[in-house]
């Protein structure tokens, strides 16, 4: 796909006041010529060179004062016409008319050509889009990924795929990321289109400023003519909704253990290498305390370069923690059911695996951020679970050292073995 950008009379169009800009026709701010230069928006500004390209491309226009106002919120209405302007976005194969009741005169044109491009879906409003009020970055993530399904299929299956993913936001492990949003902000988060802030939240509740649209508008057009499975971190994520690990993505030398593993006798046909079949089904146990499910089992390798990190090193590993001899990181999710009583170091004997273990909880900095559930939030005294059925995330270690005897073996109550080694 071609360089996204807006056909030349619908830039002259922009800058002389023909269509509505963000600071021109339509508001209440009397419209400037686009400049690139901008009294509030110095070099050092996290979006200068963004915003730059923006209003050089058209996609903007200044005000009369010299401002770009970069931090103040876009509407609907305004972002949809941004979005309709794309020339380069494909058309969607169904139409969904644009029966909105509150779209002022001047946006029409521009809704309608992103309701035909796929961005806005009528059918999930109620009549009305709220079109004069704030966009907030939820609704952005719904419309930008909407927007590239159209542009390539494998994006609308990605959506389907991170349905039952772990999304790398605080709002996803405090419960307050909504189902609605989620495939969306996954999908935004895994193309790196969308990112979280310094609080770790995604913000799906703050509005979306002109600054923010500027990046996007170039993120969105790299990202578009980008083949899906060139993300990694999209991968991992599409890799832990389907099976939940990121084990194929972040080591695919681990694989199925081979029959040699096992003796003549035994009946291989039960030995699998999917995690997808251990995932939320009950394990046996080493000890009896309790019955016990794996949720998600995330992988981080800590050897390799920034850009090549797991999208959930920042969740559970801290910049200053030093690389391990042998090993990655291994954080699992439990879902465990007390019998009768637990303390941690007996739930730290129901699974006899250094990987998959139950004895503790991460003890990073970027842990707490994230606003995951700690073991210790659930021990009461003499480190006696208070919950019956606790549901939190370990921390241990993936072996690939031979001397360390690495692999994974787990045996679900139904005869079924999951097991991998490094091959």
């Amino acid at each position: 796909m071609k360089k996204i950008m807006i056909s030349g009379a619908t830039a002259l169009a922009l800058l002389t006041g023909g269509i509505v800009g963000f600071g021109g026709v339509g508001s209440s701010v009397e419209a400037a010529q686009a400049t690139t230069t901008f009294k509030d928006v110095p070099v050092t500004h996290w979006a200068s060179s963004a915003i730059n390209l923006a209003v050089e491309q058209g996609y903007f226009k200044g005000y009369a004062d010299g401002t770009f106002k970069p931090s103040s919120p876009v509407t609907k209405a305004e972002m949809a016409s941004i979005l309709g302007r794309l020339s380069d976005q494909p058309n969607a194969s169904t139409q969904e008319p644009n029966n909105f009741t509150d779209i002022p005169e001047w946006a029409k044109s521009g809704v309608s050509s992103a309701i035909a491009k796929g961005f806005i879906s009528p059918s999930n409003y109620k009549g009305k889009l709220d079109a004069q009020g704030a966009l907030q970055r939820g609704e952005m993530a719904t419309w930008l990924t909407q927007g590239l399904t159209v542009v390539d299929p494998e994006y609308k299956q990605a959506l389907s795929d991170v349905t039952n993913t772990v999304v790398p936001a605080k709002e996803y492990f405090t419960g307050k990321l909504a189902s609605a949003q989620k495939n969306a902000v996954a999908v935004a988060l895994g193309t790196g289109l969308m990112s979280v802030a310094n609080d770790k939240t995604f913000g799906v509740d703050r509005t979306t400023t002109r600054a923010e649209v500027a990046v996007l508008i170039a993120r969105y057009a790299a990202v578009a003519k980008t083949n899906p499975a060139d993300f990694q971190g999209l991968n991992e994520l599409r890799a832990v909704g389907l099976t939940g690990t990121n084990l194929s993505v972040i080591a695919p030398k681990y694989q199925k253990a081979g029959p040699e593993k096992f003796s003549e006798s035994y009946d291989y046909s039960k030995v699998t290498g999917d995690f997808a079949k251990v995932r939320n089904q009950e394990l046996v146990t080493v000890t009896n305390y309790a019955d016990l499910k794996v949720k998600n089992w995330i992988i981080v390798n800590p050897y390799v370069k920034e850009t090549e990190r797991s999208i959930y090193y920042p969740v559970f590993v801290d910049e200053k923690d030093r690389l391990l001899r042998g090993a990655y990181y291994s954080f699992t999710e439990f879902d465990i059911n007390i019998k009768n009583s637990m303390n941690q170091l007996q739930a730290g004997s129901l699974i006899n695996s250094p990987s998959i273990n139950a004895l503790t909880s991460p003890s990073t900095k970027a842990f707490n951020e994230y606003g995951l559930k700690h073991i210790n939030d659930l021990l009461g005294p003499k480190g006696v679970f208070i919950e019956k059925k606790p549901v939190y995330w370990a921390h241990g270690l993936l072996h690939f050292d031979k001397s360390l005897n690495p692999g994974v073996r787990l045996t679900l109550k139904d005869g079924t073995i999951y097991t991998v080694v490094p091959n």
